[in-house]
Protein backbone atom coordinates (compact mmCIF):
# COMPACT_ATOMS: atom_id res chain seq x y z
CA UNK A 1 0.00 0.00 0.00
CA UNK A 2 1.23 3.60 -0.90
CA UNK A 3 2.06 6.00 1.76
CA UNK A 4 -0.65 7.90 -0.23
CA UNK A 5 -4.45 6.55 -0.11
CA UNK A 6 -6.98 8.14 -2.31
CA UNK A 7 -10.57 6.77 -2.45
CA UNK A 8 -12.51 7.78 -5.38
CA UNK A 9 -16.29 7.73 -4.68
CA UNK A 10 -18.01 5.15 -7.07
CA UNK A 11 -21.62 5.73 -6.07
CA UNK A 12 -24.18 6.76 -9.13
CA UNK A 13 -23.88 10.85 -8.28
CA UNK A 14 -20.69 11.16 -8.16
CA UNK A 15 -20.57 8.36 -11.64
CA UNK A 16 -22.96 11.19 -13.18
CA UNK A 17 -20.86 13.87 -12.34
CA UNK A 18 -17.81 12.54 -14.10
CA UNK A 19 -15.75 10.51 -11.62
CA UNK A 20 -14.47 8.68 -14.46
CA UNK A 21 -12.51 11.34 -15.80
CA UNK A 22 -11.00 12.04 -12.59
CA UNK A 23 -9.98 7.92 -12.30
CA UNK A 24 -8.32 8.67 -15.47
CA UNK A 25 -6.61 11.58 -14.86
CA UNK A 26 -5.06 10.37 -11.33
CA UNK A 27 -4.25 6.99 -13.24
CA UNK A 28 -2.55 8.47 -15.68
CA UNK A 29 -0.51 11.05 -13.34
CA UNK A 30 0.27 8.22 -11.04
CA UNK A 31 2.14 6.46 -14.32
CA UNK A 32 3.63 8.88 -15.97
CA UNK A 33 4.87 9.99 -12.55
CA UNK A 34 6.28 6.42 -11.41
CA UNK A 35 4.56 6.92 -8.29
CA UNK A 36 2.49 3.14 -8.23
CA UNK A 37 4.63 2.57 -4.85
CA UNK A 38 3.75 5.83 -3.15
CA UNK A 39 0.06 6.05 -4.42
CA UNK A 40 -2.70 3.96 -3.65
CA UNK A 41 -5.92 4.86 -5.91
CA UNK A 42 -9.00 2.53 -4.66
CA UNK A 43 -12.85 2.85 -4.83
CA UNK A 44 -15.06 3.75 -2.81
CA UNK A 45 -18.92 3.26 -2.08
CA UNK A 46 -20.95 6.25 -1.47
CA UNK A 47 -19.51 9.28 0.81
CA UNK A 48 -22.87 10.39 1.72
CA UNK A 49 -22.43 14.13 0.34
CA UNK A 50 -23.84 13.38 -3.23
CA UNK A 51 -24.47 17.30 -4.28
CA UNK A 52 -20.74 17.50 -3.78
CA UNK A 53 -19.26 14.71 -6.16
CA UNK A 54 -17.41 14.08 -7.36
CA UNK A 55 -15.74 12.75 -4.24
CA UNK A 56 -11.74 11.47 -3.53
CA UNK A 57 -10.89 10.84 -0.11
CA UNK A 58 -6.78 11.26 0.43
CA UNK A 59 -5.41 10.03 3.53
CA UNK A 60 -8.86 10.23 5.53
CA UNK A 61 -9.43 14.40 4.11
CA UNK A 62 -12.53 14.39 2.37
CA UNK A 63 -12.47 16.55 -1.09
CA UNK A 64 -15.62 17.79 -3.18
CA UNK A 65 -16.52 19.39 -6.33
CA UNK A 66 -13.27 17.56 -7.88
CA UNK A 67 -12.51 17.72 -11.87
CA UNK A 68 -8.87 15.65 -13.15
CA UNK A 69 -7.01 18.80 -12.87
CA UNK A 70 -8.13 19.46 -9.11
CA UNK A 71 -7.33 15.79 -7.95
CA UNK A 72 -3.89 16.09 -9.99
CA UNK A 73 -3.15 19.39 -7.87
CA UNK A 74 -4.65 17.70 -4.48
CA UNK A 75 -2.74 14.44 -4.81
CA UNK A 76 0.73 16.77 -6.47
CA UNK A 77 0.79 19.04 -2.77
CA UNK A 78 0.89 15.37 -0.93
CA UNK A 79 3.23 13.70 -2.53
CA UNK A 80 5.12 17.24 -2.16
CA UNK A 81 5.12 16.86 1.31
CA UNK A 82 7.13 13.10 1.07
CA UNK A 83 10.05 14.86 -0.22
Amino acid sequence: MGEIEVTICLGSSCFSRKNRDVVSALQEYINEKNLSDTISLKGGHCFGKCSFGPIIIVNEQVYTEITPSKAILIVEEYVSKLK
